[in-house]
């Protein structure tokens, strides 16, 4: 659910790693394993960026696409294109070591389609080997495992009538208006449904001076406008924040607390009080922690996660220096899902060296090195 203020400021509550587990962190990368057939990026011994120095050169420019997995793609791609008006704008297959390497799946071979809508893309893939998991059907919003994307609207009642047209499965109640005491959220309505897969996703409409100015501005043909943020569970806001925002560069767009009846049948959570925080990059959707203050009882994601399961969800953004970030990020927290940074000979999204990771809680991001963000940063390629 995207509550969104005007840019505030946000007292610091982490301090970046210290240079001790900095160069701890960096020695073991130095001597990990390099698969055949690949460059690993070599390992530079540094010291942490300051604050100031991530807000001038941060080490994400900008969120580029929002991934999950479906288990059937031409099932997937006539649900978004029909039902919410997503244009396909390319389809492709990858296998092999490189696709394997980088996305932590051995001996895959998968289809993989790209569809915009606005100015934002989302990237739905079906792995034709291995076969993954589908998603559980005790599976819950406050759940870490859960992810969404909220796809802003120009009228909730004519985008629920579509849906109900269409007889998604909801997740939500039915559209719920967040409550006027709230400052931050006080006037948005929200819906929560799911796609064949059961990945639930959000429809939003912002009312006049919240959200962003886009939001206001569209046609009345225009109904699904574009992607306004992924909202991700997380266990404990600080401990994101030292990932997302000291390390690879987001700014706190906005934060708020919400509870009530209106939020717990949003979230279809009896008791449901959460603490949301809203962070972006330069460009792109935003990316908004979920902090369940109540109920604690959310679990875990399966340790044993893949890219392959279809409760999979993966944030793409660029990064003027993968290298550099592949290093930082591991003492906040993330973990390698490729083994390090690597440097990819060819593939059709135009990067260069990638690294696929997880935050904490689980979600999977992967930063991508073009030589457009090397180039306008000063890096060298």
């Amino acid at each position: 659910m995207k509550n969104r203020p005007p840019p505030m400021n946000c007292e610091r509550v982490a301090r970046p790693p210290s240079l001790a587990r900095y160069l701890v962190a960096a020695a073991v990368s130095a001597f990990s394993a390099t698969p055949r057939g690949w460059t690993q990026a070599p390992t530079v011994f540094a010291a942490p960026a300051s604050e100031s120095t991530h807000k001038a050169h941060p080490l994400v420019t900008e969120v580029i696409s929002v991934g999950m997995t479906v288990s059937d793609l031409d099932r997937a791609v006539e649900f978004y294109s029909g039902v919410l008006e997503f244009q396909q704008i390319s389809e492709h297959e990858i296998a092999g070591d490189q696709a394997e390497r980088l996305h932590g799946v051995f001996g895959l071979r998968a289809r993989t389609a790209w569809l915009r809508l606005g100015a934002e893309q989302i990237e739905l893939t079906e792995y034709l080997a291995p076969e993954g998991r589908p998603i559980p059907e005790d599976w819950r919003s406050n759940d870490r495992s859960f992810q969404h994307i909220a796809i802003a609207v120009s009228d909730m009642d004519r985008a629920y009538a579509r849906l109900r047209k269409h007889r998604v499965r909801h997740a939500s109640s039915g559209p719920q208006r967040l409550p006027d005491w709230n400052p931050s959220a006080g006037g948005i309505s929200a819906f929560y449904f799911k796609d064949p897969d059961g990945h639930v996703l959000e429809v939003i409409q912002f009312p006049p001076g919240k959200g962003d100015p886009r939001w206001h501005r569209a046609s009345d043909v225009a109904l699904f406008l574009g992607i306004d943020h992924t909202a991700i569970v997380v266990a404990n806001t600080e401990k994101s924040l030292e990932l997302y925002r000291d390390v690879l560069g987001l700014s706190v767009a906005g934060s708020s607390e919400n509870h009530g009846t209106e939020q717990e049948h949003l979230n279809n959570i009896f008791g449901a009080r959460l603490r949301i925080t809203s962070l972006r990059a330069a460009r792109g959707p935003g990316i908004e922690f979920l902090e369940y203050l109540a109920p604690s009882d959310g679990r875990s994601a399966p340790a044993d996660t893949r890219a392959s399961d279809v409760w999979h969800w993966q944030v793409r953004m660029a990064s003027p220096d993968v290298e550099a970030a592949s290093r930082a990020m591991r003492p906040a927290g993330a973990t390698w899902v490729s083994p390090g940074a690597i440097r990819v000979p060819q593939n059709d999204r135009g990067f260069h060296v990638g690294v696929t990771a997880r935050d904490a809680d689980g979600h999977a991001f992967q930063l991508v090195q073009t030589a457009s963000t090397s180039q306008s940063e000063g890096t060298p390629r």
